[in-house]
């Protein structure tokens, strides 16, 4: 009976033990490019024509879409939670430094989920639907393709305060952006590479003035030519926009490591890659090897793809993307 009883008892140990790591696997479970080839498997095609549409409407809102993607990653993972709006009981990122009168594609995200609600009901997070757009508005405008790992979940919760603290600000030091995208889990490979999204999209007045008036390490012809668009008195032409890439602003392309080069970086933060610091080599083998920087950016949007997402029985699927469960 002793040696029944202990087998029984093991018995239970071990199946509990059992019960423990899979319910740990399952909360923990990992990113899967195929994690929707049987629970939505048209979702790719459901997604691309959606996000090639309102490219071609306005180029613009490739650079839109890739940066929700960024900027939803960097605050707290990448789990939706720059997509809930403010309510009387809900405060969320929208309206964070970084990203008040600067954030947008939200509508196309809700045009996308709409579509993909209607094929898959309930399946697809909102979460996955910003890391794919992201992708395919790169594909849109010219730039790599790879495959996306998918499986994240929705938070039910959002941080104005991580947003103000963790999204790099455009006045940032090279130093400042290295430990920034290190408390990410990204190497300065990363922040090199991922910068080149900025060969797309466009800046605000307000966020270049105290580089176009104020720095050394600027064209002086290029500066001029900003001025022009952009007045030195704060309050004045604030949200008057520029280029980030006057080459080929619509096109995804290695332009960007050039104009660093020639000093004609738009922003304080995209210059500071290329100012006589620790990047400078990096910036130069892009600007010359445009296989490696596409190489480098695949791999950098994928690791950044993996920061801290919620997954397995964590977090949720969104019915409505801008709306909490």
């Amino acid at each position: 009976m002793a040696f029944s009883s202990t087998s029984s008892t093991g018995r239970a140990i071990s199946a509990l033990a059992m019960l423990v790591m899979v319910s740990v696997g399952v909360a923990n479970a990992q990113l899967d490019a195929n994690f929707y080839s049987t629970t939505c498997p048209n979702l790719l095609t459901t997604v691309q024509p959606v996000v090639q549409s309102a490219v071609n409407t306005e180029a613009r809102m490739g650079a839109s879409l890739l940066r929700l993607f960024f900027h939803d990653c960097f605050v707290n993972g990448c789990d939706g939670s720059v997509l809930l709006v403010d309510n009387s009981t809900f405060t969320g990122e929208q309206n964070a430094i970084p990203n008040k009168n600067s954030l947008r594609g939200f509508q196309v995200i809700d045009q996308i989920k709409t579509a993909v609600e209607q094929a898959c009901p309930g399946v697809v997070s909102c979460a996955d639907i910003v890391a794919i757009t992201a992708r395919d508005s790169v594909v849109a405008l010219g730039g790599p393709t790879w495959n996306v790992l998918l499986g994240r979940r929705d938070s039910a919760t959002a941080s104005l305060s991580a947003a103000n603290t963790n999204l790099p600000a455009p006045s940032s030091s090279l130093n400042d952006l290295i430990v920034n995208f290190s408390n990410q889990g990204l190497s300065t490979t990363d922040l090199v590479a991922l910068s080149g999204a900025h060969t797309i999209g466009q800046a605000r007045c307000v966020n270049i003035r105290a580089h176009i008036y104020n720095d050394n390490n600027i064209d002086a012809t290029f500066a001029t030519s900003e001025q022009a668009n952009c007045p030195s008195t704060s309050g004045s032409g604030d949200n008057n926009l520029s280029p980030l890439d006057l080459q080929t602003p619509t096109q995804f392309d290695n332009n960007y490591y050039n104009n660093l080069i020639n000093m004609k970086g738009l922003l304080h933060s995209d210059q500071q890659l290329f100012s006589g610091g620790s990047t400078n080599a990096l910036v130069s083998t892009y600007n010359s090897n445009p296989t490696q920087f596409t190489t480098d950016f695949v791999n950098g949007m994928i690791n950044m793809g993996n920061i801290q997402p919620l997954t397995g029985s964590n977090g949720g699927i969104r019915t409505n993307c801008a709306i909490a469960n």
